[in-house]
């Protein structure tokens, strides 16, 4: 799937649920189903910096593409992460360099998270980007 059939999908199955509990839920089980990352990149090195939380990022180029495995130490955190790899890992750099994240915004997470969640929201965006611009500088 391209990266907006993924937000579309998303946007969908959020869409289904009737209230935020029901979401944050959603979210939670998403953070839960993240693929583990190695414990060698549970550095300080890959911590995404303005997160409140902690959250490890790798990305890693395999096949012409880039491959996001994440933890958190909070539990919703760690869903938001999973969020974002759900959308971006298994994809070209190119394609996450230029993706429009369109799907934050029309499932309402914006409105829903603390300033400082949606801070670090942005946070792993912003360094899912930059990896893949690095990959691909390198590539």
């Amino acid at each position: 799937m391209t990266i907006n059939e993924t937000q579309d999908e998303l946007i969908d199955d959020f869409a289904f649920f009737e209230d935020w509990m029901a979401k944050y839920e959603y979210l939670i089980q998403l953070g839960k189903d993240l693929p583990l990352i190695d414990d060698r990149y549970k550095k300080d090195e890959y911590l995404i910096k303005g997160c409140q939380s902690k959250v490890w990022l790798h990305a890693d180029y395999q096949n012409g593409k880039v491959v996001f495995t994440a933890d958190s130490d909070a539990i919703i955190t760690k869903g938001l992460v999973g969020l974002m790899i759900k959308v971006l890992s298994e994809h070209t750099p190119e394609e996450i360099a230029s993706s429009e994240l369109y799907f934050i915004d029309q499932i309402g997470l914006k409105e829903h998270l603390s300033p400082t969640r949606a801070n670090g929201l942005l946070s792993m965006v912003k360094q899912m980007k930059l990896y893949a611009v690095a990959l691909n500088a390198k590539s």
